[in-house]
């Protein structure tokens, strides 16, 4: 009976550890995708605003290091009694959040995947159901867990796991999510993206209009839409019958006369260079002189050049004050470029319509490398190999050490009881 609680508590705990690891660095490494969905949740609460644009990040880079430590030290067996109650009191806390989710539907996504996997709000809810189930049960029997390092080395896994996670959380700031998990990652082809593959149907929405006159409030369809003697008062459009969204149905392009000139971008031969900003209010203007010279460069060798933002004609002006800026801007939706690249501003550089190179403004291509045109330059090609790359370098940077450590932390407690056992036999 003794061995059958020791396995179900394992279990237990390596699923838990495993799922508590994936989640956190999934989002660990991706600190600004994970900040605007808190400012999501804080939108659904009325409470927009309440909280700094630091303050949430910190909030972010903090939530993703506690459910990634807590995995680790799941994994380890570390502190047991301690982090085997902490875990509950967080899944309590993270079921009941999505339990208001399942109800109130206030966002579409949780998040707690971040974008490599979205789960409806009914699947998180059983998810974290689950996973609350597991903690318990690690939690009533927390020294039946395993060690896999003694208590006299727990330190050094604490300290490095925490200082590995928020380097990661830090470099990702700096530069751009390691894996990027959404549709326009280098590589995707955004023409395809946006499109609906054959026998498909798109969602069908209807709208119905409220409008009055003579004091009475009536609702009409488009179809039944009457004359110019009623006012209008307010509409509301809902979803009639579901359908196929493709990764990328809300990507468009408009110049400052409202000209919708998406497809003319994505289809344009040759490269461009797309400089985007949700907003550039908020933008770093510490590297406008590298953008500039990026941009003599593209009217050098011909590329077309164009600012994406969703600020108005205040923000571009201010801009253009504080950079010299002389390329044209265009209207996009602001939340399709945070979700473009997590920089503000950051650089993509397209090739008809395919995405070829994604930098941050920290991270800009030196002009150094730009000496001639990008056809025959290796920065002018999607990078091959890069995902198994990165794969090797967090391996070698935390799963290798780790291993290391718990290798030779186990010999030296094999030596030391071998050690015993013979002292007490002579």
């Amino acid at each position: 009976m003794n061995k059958l609680a020791s396995i179900l508590v394992n279990v237990c705990r390596l699923v838990l550890a495993v799922t508590l690891i994936l989640s956190g660095f999934v989002k660990a490494i991706d600190p600004l995708g994970t900040q605007y969905k808190i400012q999501d949740y804080l939108t659904a609460l009325s409470l927009q605003g309440i909280l700094p644009d630091w303050c949430t990040l910190c909030l972010s880079v903090l939530l993703c290091a506690v459910e990634f430590c807590l995995g680790v030290f799941l994994l380890f067996a570390i502190h047991r009694r301690t982090v085997s109650k902490f875990t509950v009191f967080f899944m309590v806390v993270m079921t009941l959040i999505t339990l208001w989710l399942w109800w109130a539907n206030p966002v579409s996504d949780c998040g707690c995947f971040g974008d490599a996997l979205v789960l409806t709000n009914g699947e998180t809810l059983v998810k974290n159901v689950v996973l609350l189930a597991l903690a318990i049960v690690v939690s009533c029997q927390p020294l039946r867990m395993v060690r896999f390092i003694s208590k006299s080395n727990q330190w050094i896994v604490i300290n490095y796991t925490l200082l590995f996670i928020l380097a990661c959380s830090a470099w990702c700031l700096y530069d751009l999510p390691i894996f990027d998990f959404r549709p326009y990652h280098e590589g995707a082809d955004l023409r395809k993206g946006m499109e609906i593959p054959e026998g498909e149907q798109p969602p069908q929405f209807e709208t119905t209009f409220i409008l009055e006159k003579d004091g009475e409030r009536k609702e009409f369809t488009l179809e039944e839409y009457p004359d110019s003697t009623w006012k209008f008062i307010d509409s509301k459009t809902v979803q009639t019958a579901k359908g196929y969204v493709p990764p990328i149905h809300d990507f468009s392009i408009e110049t400052l006369e409202g000209d919708d000139i998406t497809d003319s971008v994505l289809s344009t031969p040759g490269y461009t260079f797309l400089l985007v900003s949700h907003h550039l209010e908020q933008a770093s203007d510490s590297d406008f002189g590298e953008i500039d010279q990026l941009y003599e460069y593209s009217r050098a060798n011909g590329y077309p050049f164009y600012c994406l933002t969703a600020s108005g004609e205040k923000g571009m002006e201010r801009w253009r004050e504080l950079t010299g800026a002389e390329y044209p801007f265009c209207i996009t939706d602001g939340t399709t470029l945070k979700t473009i690249i997590r920089s503000n501003p950051g650089l993509l550089l397209l090739k008809q319509g395919t995405v070829v190179r994604k930098w941050s403004h920290n991270r800009l291509p030196e002009i150094s490398e730009l000496n001639g045109r990008l056809e025959k330059l290796p920065i002018g090609r999607t990078p091959e190999d890069s995902t198994a790359r990165k794969v090797a370098t967090i391996l070698m940077w935390f799963v290798l050490p780790l291993g290391l450590l718990t290798l030779a932390d186990r010999l030296w407690a094999s030596v030391k009881w071998l050690w015993r056992r013979n002292k007490q036999q002579q």
